[in-house]
């Protein structure tokens, strides 16, 4: 159905994508935001009931700014990870708030999470974390192989010293995760070396392993992707601006052919008119 201006489609295209449109949807995300955190202060009385009114408003704002989503962009809606994310958080808003699905309606604060694609700075971090999850992976599994052996080890070592804190392989695993972390590590290691003063290289190597060189790979690689998202958006930057460059380079060759055209139009000498014979 076309209108004038274009097709209904495009028009709500243009409308969703407008700034002021967006910056409305960021302000009431703000708000609703603002609403929730009120909501846990004011559990009963009439303040809850005028904060869940205006919940339920902004609820359907929600509601019908996806729709509109849906309607202009059609199944390229799909296509983008934030629009499904926006779909599923409002959903879940939309679940009664009684009965044993209640507890997923805390789930609405979620909402506040789409600040992260709605602010340029922001949504390079979260880019830059994406780019870094396959590195993030390999150190992830690096962490857990680490552990595991680190577990292992100390259950065999110290089970028997101190149970309470290397008993069997969940405890141990707990014990060290407390240690990798640097929460009460003295004190376990007191426990420990009581009965055996060696075990000491024990903590220190672990530290120095999987706190000090496996965690801190974690950073290193989200700092690689953080600088190859940078990169790239230079490297975009970059190109958009040469692109500007050969364009109004072109246009300023349009322009002297087109003078050159008309001066040399004005300066061609017009044809003298033949002769008409007379009949006699």
């Amino acid at each position: 159905m076309s209108v004038g201006g274009g097709t209904v489609r495009e028009r709500l295209r243009r409308l969703v994508e407008h700034r002021w449109f967006q910056r409305t949807v960021l302000g009431v995300i703000i708000a609703n935001a603002v609403v929730l955190g009120l909501e846990t202060a004011f559990v009963a009385g009439p303040a809850d009931q005028v904060l869940q009114v205006i919940d339920d408003a902004m609820l359907w704002f929600f509601v019908a700014e996806i729709l509109l989503r849906l309607v202009a962009h059609g199944l390229r809606f799909f296509r983008d990870p934030w629009n499904v994310f926006d779909l599923v958080v409002v959903g879940i808003a939309l679940i009664p708030a009684t009965g044993p699905m209640s507890v997923l309606r805390a789930l609405r604060i979620l909402r506040v999470l789409r600040l992260a694609d709605s602010v340029p700075s922001m949504k390079r971090v979260v880019n830059g974390l994406v780019a870094a999850v396959p590195g993030m992976g390999s150190v992830g599994a690096l962490l857990v192989l680490a552990m595991y052996v680190s577990v292992v080890i100390a259950t065999n070592l110290y089970g028997a010293i101190a149970p309470e804190h290397f008993g069997d392989l969940g405890t141990s695993a707990f014990t060290l995760f407390q240690v990798m972390t640097g929460e009460a590590w003295p004190e376990i290691a007191d426990d420990v070396m009581r009965q055996e003063p060696t075990a000491w290289l024990f903590f220190v190597v672990f530290i120095l392993v999987v706190s000090f060189a496996v965690l801190n790979l974690f950073i290193a690689v989200v700092v690689s992707g953080m600088e190859s998202i940078d990169e790239l958006a230079e490297h975009e930057e970059q190109s958009d601006a040469e692109v500007m460059d050969e364009l109004r380079a072109i246009r300023a060759q349009l322009v002297t052919l087109q003078a050159e055209l008309a001066a040399s139009r004005t300066e061609r000498p017009e044809p003298e008119a033949s002769p008409v014979a007379v009949a006699p």
